[in-house]
């Protein structure tokens, strides 16, 4: 793979480029391709309105031929697949494009053939996005800009088509990496990694926790002694990974005084400070997983080289990001929190802990191969009183929960949202934490998110 590295670098002009999947990344994979003077196709199974705006845009600004609908045997006349994050690797496509040794790559590994400059990877089940935008907010301060890509914000390549058309520019990349993204990543090599935490998640696309593991530590396989691991020891599974490992690192956590930063009854300390940072209850952001994502991103930070004040700075400032356990109003002392980035258990629980007043927990969704029995000993050490089962998971959940809540089962998130309003009291909290994908009713989990807070606001008038 690194001999289809180089030839690509050197001689990319009329290579043959198929792009599977005419989603965000996609979509802009084929326009890099492009710009570089290959010959780009593009296929999409979907002919949903959002795939066949992409493909007008790519044929009526770009000129790139494209399919929608279908698969056709056109896609296997290429010297190159570049791979959206949703093709598996079970997907027959790729069995066919194996059968004929066309190479696959994911659109991250492309993008990254082309860029000079530096990356850091943030990845982890759960705190990757809050972690990448505090690191976001952290650089903000600094003669290096920092650029989010890769899961959220702009598709990396994107990101790196403005750096070749901007080459002036100095910036550093901060992609959100997801175990899909790593899938067909073979040379990827960011200058650091960043673990915030590895749970059950993505068994639908992964079958196995050991298979979904694997998946994660290829973000540092091909990391050297000059490349730096930036993990959370207070997770047993990057513990076991990484504490005997070869790889050079540095640990976060709360367990231990012995990490760079660290907390101490309830100050930010650095370990070659006397005096504290800063309190947690100086940060805008709450909870014990976010006092976490805040001691990655400035492990990570200072590694880098940023000054330590203008970390402290940044965490001070730092807003928190939307569907993220986020507040979105108070009705008759009730409180709506939205947190529909929640896509697996164990944000699910991250949540419930948050709070101390009695729950009203909507969950349901998409299930990706989660057994929701596992929340069953934190909703009866927590304050959830009432879960409302949702979607094409409700039946699921239902069975798994069975009596150790009172439970309803409802259509959608927009019954929910009602009965949730039926049922609640001053002094309970409403919350979205779905602990699945939004596929069955939403294009992604943002877009759930906006429509609950839409749901929420319409509830005033009621």
């Amino acid at each position: 793979m690194k001999e289809l590295k180089l030839d690509f670098q050197k001689n990319i002009l009329n290579k043959r480029i198929t792009v599977v999947g005419m989603g965000v990344s996609g979509k802009s994979a084929a326009i890099l391709a492009n710009h570089l003077g290959a010959i780009v196709y593009a296929s999409d199974l979907s002919s949903s309105e959002k795939i066949v705006l992409n493909a007008m845009e790519l044929m009526h600004d770009h000129h790139i031929a494209s399919e929608t609908g279908i698969h056709s045997k056109r896609i296997y006349d290429s010297d190159l697949l570049i791979l959206s994050p949703g093709i598996s690797a079970s997907s027959e496509i790729i069995k066919e494009a194996s059968k004929k040794n066309i190479p696959m790559v994911s659109e991250i590994e492309f993008a990254s053939w082309f860029t000079k400059c530096s990356i850091i990877g943030i990845t982890g089940s759960n705190g990757k996005t809050t972690t990448t935008q505090i690191l976001n907010q952290i650089f903000q301060t600094n003669k290096v800009v920092g650029v989010i890509g890769g899961n959220i914000g702009i598709p990396f390549s994107e990101c790196v088509l403005d750096e070749l058309l901007h080459p002036d520019k100095d910036r550093i990349y901060l992609l959100e990496i997801s175990s899909f993204q790593l899938e067909f990543a073979s040379t990827f090599n960011p200058l650091m990694a960043v673990y915030t935490n590895i749970t059950e998640d993505h068994l639908d696309r992964h079958h196995s926790m050991k298979e979904y593991i694997n998946m994660k530590k290829r973000l540092v396989k091909n990391f050297t002694n000059k490349n730096l691991v930036v993990f959370n020891e207070d997770d047993d599974i990057l513990k076991s990974i990484f504490n005997d490992s070869k790889h050079k690192t540095l640990t976060y956590g709360l367990n231990s005084l012995e990490h760079n930063f660290y907390i101490k009854e309830g100050f930010l300390f650095h370990k070659n400070s006397n005096e504290a940072l800063l309190h947690t209850n100086d940060l805008k952001i709450k909870g014990k997983h976010n006092i976490l994502n805040c001691l990655a991103a400035s492990s990570c930070a200072e590694a880098y080289g940023i000054n330590i004040n203008e970390i402290k700075n940044a965490l001070k400032k730092f807003n928190g990001i939307p569907h993220r356990i986020e507040h979105v109003t108070t009705l008759k002392g009730v409180d709506y929190i939205n947190d529909s980035k929640a896509t697996n258990i164990n944000s699910v629980v991250v949540a419930i802990k948050t709070y101390t007043k009695p729950i009203i927990l909507l969950l349901g969704g998409y299930n990706k191969g989660v057994d929701f029995r596992l929340l069953i000993p934190h909703i009866k050490s927590n304050s959830v009183k009432t879960i409302l089962a949702y979607g094409e998971a409700g039946e699921q959940i239902e069975t798994a929960i069975g009596d150790a809540v009172r439970l309803f089962k409802v259509n959608d998130l927009n019954s929910a949202v009602k009965d949730a309003h039926s049922i609640a009291h001053p002094g309970d909290i409403v919350l979205l934490s779905p602990g699945c994908a939004s596929f069955d009713q939403f294009n992604n989990f943002e877009d759930r998110g906006d429509f609950f807070k839409m749901a929420v606001n319409k509830l005033s008038f009621l």
